[in-house]
């Protein structure tokens, strides 16, 4: 959904292109980004390391060095979200196994063959994807990134119902690095849903953890001005301009300025803001529509 993502980075395709099964391309990058960065606990100079230094104890009944079989799998998952940034599955593949005989029971493992599987995307690793999701939480309940892959999961399945309700209890997880971004993927559930008292519910969740969610205010302006709230949602958007200064702008934004130009019967600013999208973006969806409406300037504005 990417899950995105805890980082607020702006991007026209994670903030403007959100229409069919949650964007499954997006979400996954997101969910890759935060389970990468997070989820496996390890900096990045740990993750380049080529060949793993296993963390090692004497047992005092032998004198022996035993190695930490966790340790062995946290650093072999680690390499194998390292090799699935750089788009090395096979490498991956080799190194979730080594974790699987290192620790059966490692839920990280399994979250992320999960991820690899999805990333993959055939029809037959997706199919084998799910279950290596449901093996995770299975070992770890209370995992929450796994949790949140998972609703990126069964989003991309289109099983949106189900998602919102992984995206709902990692989004309630307390101190979890990616509670905000799994509630912008709660909230992006609940559009596709048709739900949006619930989406406006989520969003506002994830403005109230981290004020500078740009996917949360670029959702709620256009939530707000559809519920007439007009007021709040130029608030939200005098932010959003905010948090995107030096960044440029984009077609929805730009349309989100009109809408309020319009709302506020400002005709200077919704002209100056439509000449400035068609000149910018004029094979844009927003700018079709402004065209549309140049076209027929009595009919209602939307």
């Amino acid at each position: 959904m990417t899950f995105i993502s805890k980082h607020a980075q702006y991007d026209t395709e994670v903030t403007s292109n959100f229409s069919h099964a949650l964007q499954a391309k997006v979400l996954l990058g997101a969910a890759l980004g935060t389970l990468l960065l997070s989820g496996c606990q390890t900096s990045d100079k740990d993750a380049l390391v080529i060949e793993p230094v296993y963390s090692q104890t004497m047992t005092q009944a032998s004198g022996k060095r035993s190695v930490d079989k966790e340790e062995v799998a946290r650093v072999r998952t680690a390499l194998a979200a390292q090799y699935i940034r750089e788009n090395s599955l096979d490498a991956a593949q080799q190194q979730l196994e080594k974790a699987f005989a290192a620790n059966s029971r490692y839920a990280p493992a399994y979250d992320m063959m999960g991820v690899l599987l999805q990333k993959e995307g055939s029809a037959s690793n997706l199919k084998k994807a799910e279950s290596y999701f449901k093996q995770a939480i299975s070992f770890d309940p209370e995992f929450e990134q796994a949790r949140n892959n998972y609703g990126v999961y069964l989003s991309q399945m289109q099983r949106y119902r189900e998602a919102a309700d992984q995206f709902e209890i990692a989004g309630a997880a307390l101190g979890y690095d990616g509670r905000i971004g799994a509630l912008e993927n709660l909230g992006r559930t609940y559009l596709q849903l048709n739900d949006r008292p619930a989406a406006t519910k989520a969003f506002l969740r994830a403005l109230e953890g981290n004020r500078n969610s740009l996917i949360a205010h670029i959702e709620l302006v256009d939530l707000l001005l559809d519920a007439k709230r007009v007021v709040q949602a130029q608030n939200l958007y005098d932010e959003t301009l905010l948090l995107i200064r030096g960044q440029g702008t984009t077609p929805r934004l730009l349309m989100q300025g009109i809408r309020l130009a319009n709302a506020q019967n400002d005709t200077r600013t919704r002209q100056q803001l439509a000449q400035q999208l068609l000149s910018a973006y004029p094979l844009s969806a927003e700018a079709k529509q402004v065209k549309e409406w140049l076209k027929h300037p009595e009919a209602p504005w939307q």
